[in-house]
């Protein structure tokens, strides 16, 4: 009723706002309870009675930990829990099934939705209570608030309990520019998810349904064509709520910054899924011993994050495949001579093709049902002729030529406007300083192009919903 892409999230948002502002700030936690509830039940009932037991768990263990190490062993087994028994298990329960014969029990009308988000935030919350970087809740109500935040809970940002629960009892006000400004940025996460990823979404699920189907010219096509739909469709929730978040006077963390223009692997993981990135530097790579390490361990530990990562995103071998590369690829690049400077001057161009390239080819990986899907994949590529990407567009899954013109102008865009943003110019502030019917102008302009560009006939969620 409520998901993002839905014109119920809109109403929902609305009406969160008016009351948001209405409401007395020492009691507007307890709205965001409210709220988050009411998103998550209507989303998925089930799933909310997981996360809530989950989060009273590690409240209670959170009370006892600093004094006894067995309630922190015991609040981490409460968190990771659910991860590992109705994720992983049920991967394993499945092949062990195929390969046995054995009928193992598996709960997959069981797959609660935020599940990966959910579980390490609970996590980083009560690791920090063990470090004393935060003191123990003794408000269960608000632990859930914090698991439950319907922003973050679908897809991301990870948020850190310190950094969230003090901002819904600051008191602000409302703000018509920064309302405008948070508006603006939900509109180009909706443009990106509906004019881009979901028309690349019928390609990509056509072509990686039927590799050997294609010729070589449309597989690098589709596969180029994941990436920018990935992209669009993560950076695009996340434009979103960050959006909702700026309208209602709350600061999340980023969680993109124009990744396709990093010029090593080392860069990208510093633009793209930020707050993960950051969740596994300081919760996995730093207990590990980081990098204040001899490099063999450095590399080690480096390998180790990226296949916690790996096994994060999904329990089966084209994940933990994936994350293997990308740990091992920092660590060679860790050893390079020129490691530095490929990222300056003209050399960066050089860099910012070899990185994307890494990142198509490793999300190839990452998009593909199983390794021999990722292996007919790349075969194809290499062995299938032809050159039908520009001609045939029927055998893509569109139905026009005007489909796959604006998919592609698409694409340009997007492209466009990471280049502008790269260079320090804040579309929003030109916007706002531009005369009122200039700026109407754009608005009338926009909205004309969302319409005429969107795909309104398929999509559905968020990728990284799954996760």
């Amino acid at each position: 009723m409520f998901a993002v892409t839905s014109p119920g999230f809109v109403l929902f948002a609305a009406v969160l706002a008016g009351l948001w502002y209405s409401c007395a700030p020492p009691r507007r936690w307890q709205l965001m309870l409210g709220a988050s509830v009411l998103f998550y039940l209507s989303l998925d009932w089930r799933g909310f009675v997981v996360l809530a037991l989950c989060a009273v768990l590690v409240w209670q263990c959170a009370l006892q930990c600093r004094s006894r190490t067995g309630w922190f062993a015991a609040g981490l087994a409460a968190a990771l829990a659910p991860l590992l028994l109705l994720k992983y298990y049920v991967a394993a329960a499945g092949g062990l099934q195929t390969f046995t014969g054995l009928r193992l029990w598996q709960p997959q009308w069981l797959q609660p939705l935020g599940l990966g988000y959910f579980t390490l935030q609970l996590v980083s919350y009560l690791v920090d209570v063990r470090r004393g970087v935060i003191p123990a809740e003794r408000n269960y109500a608000r632990v859930l608030c914090y698991a439950a935040f319907f922003l973050s809970i679908t897809q991301g940002p990870f948020n850190r309990y310190v950094e969230l629960m003090p901002q819904f009892d600051t008191p602000n006000r409302w703000n018509a520019d920064r309302a405008r400004r948070g508006a603006l940025r939900c509109f180009w996460g909706y443009f990106k998810k509906i004019a881009i990823a979901d028309r690349a979404s019928v390609v990509v699920s056509t072509v990686f349904a039927s590799p050997a189907a294609f010729d070589r010219s449309q597989l690098i096509l589709a596969t180029v064509l994941y990436s920018f739909q990935l992209y669009a469709d993560f950076s695009g929730y996340t434009d979103i709520v960050l959006g909702v978040g700026e309208i209602l006077g709350l600061t999340l963390p980023e969680n993109f910054r124009r990744p396709f223009l990093a010029a090593t692997v080392k860069e990208l993981w510093s633009r793209w899924h930020i707050s993960l990135s950051r969740w596994l530097r300081d919760y996995v790579y730093f207990p590990l011993g980081g990098s204040r390490c001899a490099p063999a361990r450095r590399d080690a530990n480096l390998v180790l994050t990226f296949l916690v990562s790996g096994l994060w995103h999904g329990a089966g071998l084209t994940y933990l495949l994936w994350g293997f590369l990308h740990g091992a690829i920092q660590a060679l690049e860790n050893h390079l001579p020129w490691r530095r400077a490929i990222t300056k001057g003209g050399k960066r161009l050089v860099g910012i093709a070899g990185t994307f390239s890494i990142f198509v080819i490793t999300f190839t990986i990452f998009r593909a049902s199983s390794l021999a899907n990722a292996a007919a994949y790349f075969g194809g590529i290499l062995h299938n002729s032809g050159h039908r990407v520009l001609s045939n567009y029927w055998e893509l899954g569109l139905t026009t030529r005007q489909e796959q013109v604006f998919l592609f102008l698409g694409v340009a865009v997007l492209i466009a406007v990471d280049l502008i943003q790269e260079r320090g110019v804040s579309l929003r502030d030109k916007l706002a300083a531009a005369p009122r019917p200039l700026r109407w102008l754009f608005y009338e302009a926009a909205l004309f192009a969302f319409l005429l560009m969107g795909y309104f006939l398929g999509g559905g969620g968020f990728l990284y919903a799954h996760y």
